[in-house]
């Protein structure tokens, strides 16, 4: 089986073909053995490409994390995969819609003497609503809610952007510890991403990130987009930011409260390859 291995600023993924097709019960052990950093390819997710969705997309994502979980959305894999289907003329335009189990998203590839030098993506409506997260709290909206890790107490602002997000204004030196159990804290029935922000002036940020199913990664596109509306809701971030974290910068705008969130930055292909058949044949497979 043909794959290619794709990152943005870092945070990595293995795309597969349209025809990569296996039982959907074995998607799960499939993520989890391709992503393996020792022995499989090595990624934070694979993205499984299709040439058609169910809302008139002429391209759907469907993303799994490192750990075998399905993810609703993420903004470096569309990034990746935008890159990925245009350059192999699976789409004729520069814009075009995808599928993802969040809804639809448009990606704008940019192209500066034929060659692909980014990706804009419109990446929909932030949305801060207590049943959009979900939360297991109590009924009703706050706009900062409070999570208890022993002895610690993180002030955060939840965000849904098709997929849940704990925003937290301060950056503890072992944050990945505190990452790691907020992500399965019982205040989350569906675990959350994780973000520990430091704001160094009013349109920069610079962010670490806990990825739900995936843990510390070096970038996060929907991540970076719950960093700047919540900063902007606190009024502590411009409606245009950059956001910095450790595997580079993305541009993210977010023009006015009922608008779009739109987040801009590279997407590389590094390398393609082939599983040998009995090697895929042993990931796909339902038997331990």
């Amino acid at each position: 089986m043909k794959f290619v291995k794709m990152h943005g600023l870092g945070n990595d993924f293995i795309l597969f073909p349209p025809n990569a097709l296996c039982e959907e019960a074995s998607l799960s052990r499939l993520a989890r053995k391709a992503c393996h950093r020792n022995f499989g390819i090595g990624a934070d997710g694979i993205i499984l490409v299709a040439t058609q969705g169910t809302f008139d997309a002429p391209v759907k994502m469907r993303i799994f994390n490192a750990d075998g979980t399905e993810a609703e959305m993420c903004g470096n894999g569309i990034r990746c995969l935008a890159r990925y289907v245009y350059e192999r003329k699976l789409v004729e335009n520069e814009t075009f819609p995808v599928e993802t189990n969040s809804g639809v998203i448009t990606p704008s590839v940019i192209v500066q003497q034929g060659k692909v030098t980014g990706v804009r993506v419109d990446m929909g409506i932030p949305r801060f609503q207590h049943a959009d997260f979900p939360l297991q709290e109590e009924t009703g909206n706050r706009e900062e809610y409070v999570v208890h890790i022993d002895e610690m107490s993180f002030p955060y602002t939840p965000v849904s952007m098709g997929n849940p997000h704990a925003v937290i204004f301060e950056l503890p030196d072992n944050w990945p510890v505190y990452g790691a159990a907020i992500e399965g804290h019982f205040l989350f029935p569906h675990r959350t991403n994780v973000e520990f922000v430091r704001i160094l002036a009013l349109d920069l940020a610079e962010v670490r990130v806990w990825e739900r199913g995936a843990g510390a990664t070096l970038a996060c596109g929907t991540g970076a987009c719950a960093v700047l509306a919540a900063g902007v809701r606190k009024g502590i971030l411009s409606r245009r930011s950059h956001i910095r974290l450790p595997g580079g910068e993305l541009r993210v705008e977010w023009p006015s409260d009922d608008s779009s969130i739109f987040m801009e930055g590279p997407a590389e292909e590094v390398f393609t390859g082939t599983i040998k058949q009995e090697v895929w044949t042993q990931w796909t497979s339902l038997k331990e």
